[in-house]
């Protein structure tokens, strides 16, 4: 019976022993590599070794973030060991001394290269290296500040122009255009502004900037062009060059082509605002040419050469020129209850035209 007794105790004491073990408070360690320039590194693995790193006793990936985490480490002073994915076997790229983890406590420690005690160890070459990188580095880093600041009031000048915030806008994109004389959307939203503010001059120098930088771009874009170029043919046309504008016009439907109908209808309407029937007229056609089923061209075209009805002085009936009865039954044949259907109807009782119901728009 003794015996037996004696040897549940001894059984039960090496279960104890076992569970104190098991039960043995441990620690984490985390931290950050980064290479001598300053960047993360993407791969690798860190260990922490009790003998200089020719054994380890933990190890933990370096995720692609340059971050590493390792849980479980039992207390201790550890070498902190960094292998990338090609270093030799038996090889290390980076080892840190006296990194003393603590029973429940995460420590931090990162492991940076470009510390000093790590490149006094460098060769003259390599310290060349990193500074020539830190310093191209630092170089793409301050334009990217630019350019992400040039984004954001890009941005806002664009939204100025919307709120008619034209001065804003103008003062925003005369500072930019100075730090990135090459910005042709910069350059844009600056001749967009100045034409808010009614200085065509300006207007007309700085659009035509935009268009000749989008020009000369790698990929040219349609949209930027096309819109630079009829821009600037609403500053010629409003500047007092009327017979300029009609070119850039032209070169405007000709760069965008899905968008020419919408050209030419803003020339139209910009002929009818500064008075200029005649170049009313002819863009009116260019507007009907390129969208067939827009009635409103057929109306700025009526109303264009209605300017130019006469009286015959022995009868006294109204002399309507070609193409104005046309025009304005087309506009009714295709808005018969539009904005202006009104207007037009009046006009042709009043000059005893017919209305020709017979007209159906082109598919």
């Amino acid at each position: 019976m003794k015996f037996r007794s004696l040897f549940a105790f001894s059984a039960a004491a090496l279960l104890s022993v076992a569970m104190a073990v098991a039960q043995a408070p441990t620690g984490k360690i985390h931290g950050h590599v980064t290479d001598p320039t300053g960047i993360p590194k993407t791969a690798g693995t860190v260990s922490l070794s009790t003998d200089g790193g020719h054994t380890t006793k933990y190890s933990f990936p370096v995720n692609a973030s340059g971050d590493f985490t390792g849980d479980n480490v039992a207390p201790g002073t550890y070498s902190l060991i960094l292998r990338l994915p090609d270093t030799a076997e038996g090889k290390f790229v980076d080892l840190i001394e006296n990194v003393k983890v603590t029973a429940g406590e995460d420590v931090h420690q990162d492991i940076d290269m470009s510390r000093q005690a790590y490149i006094d160890k460098l060769t003259p070459e390599q310290k060349k290296q990193v500074e020539e990188f830190k310093k191209k580095n630092a170089d793409v880093m301050k334009g990217n500040a630019m350019i992400k600041t040039l984004n954001a009031d890009l941005n806002e000048a664009r939204q100025d122009n919307k709120d008619k915030k034209y001065a804003d806008a103008e003062t925003l994109m005369l500072k930019d255009t100075g730090l990135k004389p090459d910005g042709e959307l910069l350059w844009y939203e600056l001749g967009m502004s100045q034409l808010g503010l009614k200085k065509y001059d300006d207007a007309a120098t700085s659009l035509k900037k935009a268009a000749d930088l989008g020009a000369a771009a790698k990929k040219p874009n349609p949209e930027l062009i096309g819109g630079a170029d009829a821009a600037l043919g609403e500053a010629y046309a409003r500047g007092g060059k009327a017979a300029d504008a009609p070119a850039q016009y032209d070169a405007a439907a000709k760069i965008n082509p899905t968008k020419a109908g919408f050209y030419y209808l803003n020339e139209t309407v910009v002929y009818f605002n500064i008075g200029n029937a005649d170049l009313q007229a002819e863009a009116a056609d260019k507007a009907i040419a390129a969208d067939p089923n827009n009635p409103l061209p057929y109306y700025l075209k009526g109303q264009a050469l209605a300017g130019k009805i006469t009286v015959d002085p022995k009868t006294g009936a109204y002399i309507v020129p070609p193409g104005c009865a046309e025009a304005y039954n087309k506009y009714l044949q295709l808005a018969p209850t539009g904005q202006y259907a009104n207007d037009v109807k009046a006009l042709l009782a009043a000059t005893q035209t017919k209305v020709d119901n017979k007209y159906k728009a082109k598919k």
